[in-house]
C-alpha cells in the first residue's frame, strides 16, 4: 500500500478537498454549481463534524459537513475509491447516522432536514457515461411518484461523456480530472489549493493521519495472516496430523493449535 505524499496530493484528494472547501465562499459557489441552485448563505456545523449516535454505533466523520439559509444539510466529499459497492452502502448509512443524529437532538419526524449527500467520483460511476447521477425515493409501480422525504444522493463523475450537465459543472469536474482552471471560481479553488500545501498545520495533520492508515492497514494485513493460517491449522487437524507437526508447519505454538482445535470442536 502506497500512501501519497503531502506535495503529491491535488484537488483530487479528499484532504485537500475539504481544506479548500472551509473556505465559505468556494463552498457556497461549489455546492450551487454542483445543485444548480442558489444559496443565500451556509453556516458550518464545525462541532458536529463527527456524528455518535450512540454507543453502539459506528461514529461517522463528515469533512464538509453545512446547513444552508433554510436548514438543508449537505455532506460533500471526494472518492478516488472505485469500490461503488461500498461507496453505495456509505450513502444509506450516512443518511441514516444523519438522521438519527437529528432525531436524539429532541426533533420530530416533520422536521428531519432535507439532506444532499454529494460525492465527487474520480472514476466513472454506475453503467452508461453519464457525469451525474441523482438519487431519490420513487415508486417501483408508478415512478412518477416521489416519496418526498427529502434524502438526496447525488454521484458525480469526472469521466462522463455525455451532454447532460451545466457548462459550470462540466468545467469544475473537468477541472477536479486534472485540466486548467477556466473561470474565476475554479481559479479561486486552484489558489486555495495552493494556500492549503503551504501550510505546515495541515501538512503535519496529514502525516498523523498517514500514519494512522498505515498502521491500520498493517493490522489488517496481519490479521487477514492470521485468519488465513488459522483456517490452514483447521484444515490439517482435520487430516488429523498431530498438533506438534502443525505448530511446526504453522509457526503456531502448540498451545495456539490446541485453542484453535477446541473452538472448532476438532479435539
Amino acid at each position: 500500500m502506497r500512501i501519497k505524499s503531502f506535495d503529491e496530493l491535488t484537488i483530487q484528494d479528499n484532504f485537500i478537498f475539504q481544506k479548500v472547501m472551509l473556505k465559505k465562499p468556494i463552498c457556497k459557489a461549489v455546492l450551487e454549481r454542483l445543485l444548480d441552485i442558489s444559496i443565500k448563505d451556509i453556516v458550518y456545523i464545525q462541532e458536529e463534524k463527527t456524528l455518535d449516535v450512540s454507543l453502539e454505533t459506528k461514529s461517522v466523520r463528515l469533512d464538509v459537513y453545512v446547513n444552508d439559509d433554510r436548514g438543508t444539510v449537505f455532506n460533500i466529499e471526494m472518492q478516488t475509491s472505485k469500490d461503488m459497492e461500498e461507496l453505495v452502502k456509505r450513502t444509506r448509512f450516512y443518511q441514516s447516522i444523519l438522521d438519527m443524529y437529528h432525531l436524539q437532538k429532541g426533533q420530530k419526524y416533520m422536521t428531519l432536514n432535507d439532506s444532499y449527500i454529494i460525492f465527487i467520483c474520480t472514476f466513472p460511476v454506475f453503467i452508461g457515461n453519464r457525469h451525474k447521477y441523482t438519487f431519490k425515493n420513487v415508486c417501483m409501480e408508478e415512478q412518477d411518484i416521489l416519496l418526498n422525504d427529502g434524502a438526496t444522493k447525488l454521484f458525480l463523475s469526472t469521466k462522463g461523456k455525455m451532454n447532460d450537465i451545466s457548462k459550470p459543472l462540466q468545467r469544475f469536474l473537468d477541472y477536479v480530472d486534472g485540466h486548467a482552471a477556466s473561470d474565476e471560481l475554479l481559479r479561486e479553488i486552484e489558489s486555495a489549493v495552493d494556500e492549503a500545501k503551504h501550510c505546515e498545520t495541515w501538512r503535519e495533520e496529514y502525516s498523523m493521519l498517514s500514519m494512522d492508515h498505515y498502521i491500520y492497514w498493517k493490522e489488517g494485513v496481519a490479521e487477514g495472516r492470521a485468519e488465513g493460517k488459522a483456517e490452514v491449522v483447521i484444515q490439517m487437524l482435520r487430516k488429523h496430523l498431530s498438533l506438534e507437526m502443525i505448530a511446526e508447519v504453522t509457526n503456531f505454538t502448540v498451545e495456539e493449535v490446541k485453542d484453535i482445535a477446541k473452538e472448532h470442536a476438532l479435539i
